[in-house]
């Protein structure tokens, strides 16, 4: 049997397929891992706003403790 030789042109040509395909399904996982690190901000934010309208803590209040970093409690 003969072998059918494979050209640099050819090669080139199968790598950039390969490089775009690749690129495309990092694109798509990059999307949805955008998406999913929204939603979580979002939970975060409706548990936060919860929790301050359960609490006795003024907003002041609760921004000062937010921005201390951790001075009194630590």
């Amino acid at each position: 049997m003969a072998r059918r030789i494979v050209t640099l042109d050819e090669k080139i040509d199968k790598a950039e397929a390969a490089v775009a395909a690749a690129k495309a399904k990092y694109d798509a996982a990059l999307d949805e891992l955008e998406k999913l690190v929204e939603k979580r901000k979002q939970q975060d934010d409706k548990k936060v706003l919860a929790a301050y309208h359960a609490g006795d803590k003024t907003a002041d209040e609760i921004v000062a403790f937010i921005q201390s970093d951790g001075e009194d409690g630590e």
